[in-house]
């Protein structure tokens, strides 16, 4: 179905990221000659979409999904799925039918050079992504065909309270509206009530969290003691639940904690940061507490509840996380990284395979000629700039994105046989 033109295809959207985002790429898709469904399963998803003659309401259960998803299949003509993450249970249920019925798959999600970047692949992301079984000799090889140099990121990025907002107005939709879907279930464990609080709460207390975090960073730089940093997942993230050996933050900290007390130096301190939309943060604090006193570590732990990651991580011995995309950024700068799970970036070149408690003690640094090379390829292939949140990021988003949808080649072929979009169209300006 790669070669089908505009006009003959029909693209079936499911859930995307909070906000307008698909409602606009739907509508420029439209504007290209193709046709355009919608599937809402609760009222966030009905209300940031414009066209109610191109909706179609599930409010069935999760196992019956996949009947409801061939059936539409054939009743719509669907030639491409178009989904933001494909872990939450709807989502890898209709990519199982999708490859039945031999559809594109459009996958969106965060940036694996985030924030100035959003990611988009075909098949599958993170774990699941093609990326996964490429070797660095390929990514070379293609980029014979590409720009030589590397688009910096820009000075300023303000999608966070963008963010904030529609996480909060999507889950009140869903918390207030959502009579017409008796069926729904959240894709993550909290209840849509907390996630409701948790955003709002969050979007309030920014400039008071703004603070606190600038006082522990200066704090930390001021102190002249060596630290090593950990760079935590959300609780719910699917990289945690679904790419890594833990099923929780939990697992992860006793291990690092317990390798820092074994290997570290006695005079390095171990710095755990918090991801930016970590909600329960009072919660983790005490865990950390509790652990460190386990390990008989509690006067060489500080926490810092999130924040930009680049003044912290700028002076650190090391960096440890499951498979944050923040991890990318300590390759960036050349600082040893331990890397648990499955990511795009776990490869041999510049990962760490040290033991946990040797890693502490003797950090080996990364190939970081071998890592600028992946990051190029990144940008030259799935990473695109712009954002889903601003409307200054959704527009230069969209301005090159549906082209790419459009193509009979995905990001990574596209680049090996020339075709990938001019470099002016992936660099990254201020969102």
């Amino acid at each position: 179905m790669s070669n089908i033109p505009s006009d003959k295809r029909v693209f079936m959207f499911l859930q995307g990221p909070h906000g307008p985002f698909f409602n606009l790429l739907a509508k420029m898709l439209t504007h290209a000659g193709a046709e355009i469904w919608r599937v809402g399963f609760n009222a966030g998803d009905r209300v940031f979409w414009s066209r109610q003659d191109r909706y179609c309401a599930y409010r069935e259960t999760v196992s019956d999904w996949p009947d409801a998803f061939a059936r539409l299949v054939r009743e719509k003509s669907v030639t491409d799925l178009v989904l933001y993450g494909d872990i939450r249970p709807v989502h890898a249920l209709a990519i199982q039918g999708a490859r039945q019925f031999n559809l594109q798959v459009h996958v969106f999600e965060e940036g694996y050079l985030r924030p100035y970047w959003v990611t988009y692949e075909r098949g599958g992301s993170n774990g699941h992504s093609k990326l996964m079984a490429m070797q660095l000799s390929d990514m070379s090889e293609a980029l014979k065909t590409g720009s030589l140099d590397e688009p910096a990121a820009p000075a300023h990025w303000g999608e966070m309270r963008h963010h904030m907002f529609y996480g909060a107005l999507y889950h009140f939709f869903v918390l207030f509206l959502n009579r017409a879907y008796p069926n729904f279930q959240h894709h993550r464990p909290n209840r849509v009530r907390d996630e409701f609080r948790q955003h709002l709460r969050k979007l309030f207390l920014m400039p008071v969290s703004f603070i606190r975090r600038g006082l522990a960073t200066r704090r930390i730089q001021a102190s002249g003691v060596p630290y090593h940093l950990v760079l935590l997942q959300l609780q719910h993230d699917s990289a945690l639940q679904a790419h890594s050996p833990f099923a929780n933050n939990a697992e992860f900290l006793d291990q690092v904690l317990c390798g820092f007390a074994q290997g570290a130096p006695g005079h390095h301190q171990l710095v755990v940061k918090a991801h930016p939309l970590e909600q329960n943060g009072a919660a983790l604090s005490a865990m950390l507490k509790n652990l460190a006193e386990k390990h008989q570590i509690k006067d060489r732990l500080r926490y810092i509840e999130g924040g930009k990651l680049a003044k912290i991580l700028r002076q650190a011995r090391s960096a440890v996380t499951v498979n944050s995309t923040a991890g990318q950024q300590a390759l960036w700068r050349g600082i040893p990284l331990k890397l648990f799970g499955d990511a795009v970036y776990a490869k041999a070149e510049f990962t760490s395979s040290q033991e946990i408690s040797d890693f502490f003690a003797a950090p080996r640094r990364p190939d970081t000629q071998a890592y600028h090379m992946f990051r190029r390829y990144l940008l030259e292939t799935s990473q695109i700039a712009g954002g889903f949140y601003s409307r200054k990021a959704r527009r230069q988003l969209i301005r090159v994105v549906v082209d790419m949808m459009l193509s009979h080649q995905d990001p990574y072929e596209a680049l090996a046989s020339g075709n990938a979009p001019p470099r002016q169209y992936l660099q990254a300006v201020g969102a």
